[in-house]
């Protein structure tokens, strides 16, 4: 999961980025990366470096991004590690294409072979730069120079045909001459983009509305999936649909990674989560689950726990306090890494759990681990019990589109078998918990209606990976892990 920003004006656009990637910092602590070109298309700086955002990108490396053009790019990885020449923004030199991306590239292995035939090397182990390099390569079968908005249309549409999986792409580049600004997703739309204008004629494309609203653009639309927008400085939008749209957006960006005040798909992330907490509540009701407190595992589940208490009539307090300067366990690289940021991240108020029974709401169970240990934390406060309220379903399956869940041993879910009863009976035990309850899929259908991808939940793949796809896919994440394990 990662998140990109791509900004075109009339003045230097660098520092905009800069903080519009502070605003999509939850989607990735791995790198960051800004690049920019000059409006003559002669010059393409790029800087990028590990860590967060004001960690990556000093001053002295804003003040070298001239341009009004540029795009930027926070990044943790599902394919490819967490090493610098994997960090987006990628450039390629012909003809002068800066692009960065959301998403899976599920025929890595495929389409590197493929460059290679034509002796175009890949640098990295990063999935956006064979899309990068599919696309160029076509833009120069097409003409040498002074490409057009037409010629960009046709290279799209091969590397729509050659690029499988999910993706979101932004892409700056010379177009008759201009500047322009290239927004993209994949047929099925699974993973988010939104692009937003401001009075001054300057356009922007982000994963998440956040990053629009925190420099002042108002929200034109998120492209169709399957379409591209071509945008310019001071000119309206051309829009043209690449390929048949079959929407399904990714629900757990719903669920957990999207930023609560994010809009997509017409709905903020917020209202969602509130949806989700009133179905779980209905299931803890014709459960029995009894309980005199309700509380949220900081910060994703919040929302689903205030509509949660509302519902079942119970108060909602905070049993925890965040150390805020600590990053999303989730993205941690390895267990070892994840224990200790937990430690770091969570404290007990003992006060408001001592004695009590406890509805501990959050928002998912992938690895198990992190929610162990929560619970371990509730019993040193001397809670009187613990009933695990999960506002999703079971995680059940492999994700190939960008989520960090690529291997079914590493899922909770998938250690347990026979009903869902059984299975939150069984897992309530391993995680010392006195029940589990999970959202059933029709709940969550319930909650998040229309097309969705839920591959995770119930393994319903909208985008066909192949074998040969997977098995590449899952041993680049064992060897990645085995690596972070050293």
């Amino acid at each position: 999961m990662c998140g990109f920003v791509g900004v075109v004006g009339r003045r230097d656009v660098a520092p905009e980025i800069y903080v519009a990637l502070q605003a999509l910092q939850h989607r990735g602590q791995d790198s960051a990366g800004i690049a920019t070109m000059s409006a003559t298309g002669d010059r393409f700086p790029v800087r990028r470096g590990l860590g967060v955002v004001t960690s990556a990108i000093d001053e002295v490396h804003l003040a070298a991004l001239a341009g009004p053009i540029g795009v930027g790019h926070v990044r943790y990885p599902t394919i490819g590690r967490g090493v610098l020449e994997d960090a987006q923004p990628f450039f390629y030199r012909q003809p002068g294409v800066l692009m960065a991306h959301n998403g899976n590239v599920t025929n890595y292995d495929e389409l590197r072979m493929a460059l290679r035939d034509r002796s175009i090397h890949l640098l990295s182990k990063c999935d956006v730069e064979p899309a990068l390099c599919v696309l160029s390569d076509a833009l120069m079968q097409r003409r040498p120079a002074a490409h057009t908005i037409e010629d960009a249309i046709w290279a799209l549409g091969q590397m729509g045909e050659r690029v499988r999986g999910s993706y979101s792409i932004v892409a700056a580049l010379m177009l008759e001459d201009r500047p322009t600004l290239v927004v993209v997703r994949d047929p099925n739309g699974i993973r988010p983009a939104v692009v937003g204008r401001r009075s001054d004629g300057s356009w922007i494309a982000a994963s998440e509305s956040v990053a629009l609203d925190a420099l002042g653009y108002q929200r034109f639309r998120e492209p169709e999936p399957g379409e591209a927008l071509f945008l310019r400085a001071g000119d309206d939008p051309v829009a043209v649909p690449l390929t048949p749209a079959r929407p399904a957006p990714c629900v757990f960006e719903f669920i957990y990674f999207a930023r609560p005040d994010s809009v997509m798909e017409g709905r903020t992330v917020y209202d969602v989560r509130l949806a989700l907490g009133s179905e779980l509540a209905k299931r803890l009701r014709d459960k029995g689950i009894q309980g005199d407190v309700v509380v949220p595992v900081p910060d994703t589940a919040r929302p689903a726990a205030t509509t949660l208490s509302e519902d079942l009539r119970l108060p909602l307090r905070e049993g925890f306090i965040k150390n805020r300067y600590s990053g999303r366990t989730f993205i941690m690289p390895d267990a070892p890494v994840r224990h200790a940021a937990l430690r770091l991240k969570l404290n007990t108020l003992p006060s408001e759990v001592r004695g009590r029974r406890v509805i501990l709401v959050d928002d998912s169970i992938v690895r198990g681990a992190t929610l162990q240990r929560v619970i371990s934390l509730l019993r040193e406060g001397q809670a009187a019990e613990v009933h695990l309220a999960i506002h999703s379903p079971p995680v059940a399956y492999p994700c190939f589109y960008g989520i960090d869940m690529s291997t079914e041993e590493e899922l909770f879910a998938c250690r347990f078998s026979g009903s869902l009863d059984d299975l939150e009976a069984h897992a309530a035990a391993a995680l010392g918990a006195d029940s589990l309850t999970y959202l059933p899929v029709d709940g969550m259908d319930r909650a998040f209606a229309g097309p969705r991808c839920a591959a995770c939940f119930d393994g319903r793949y909208p985008q066909p990976v192949d074998a040969r796809e997977r098995d590449s896919i899952v041993s680049d994440r064992r060897a990645d892990r085995s690596l972070a394990r050293g």
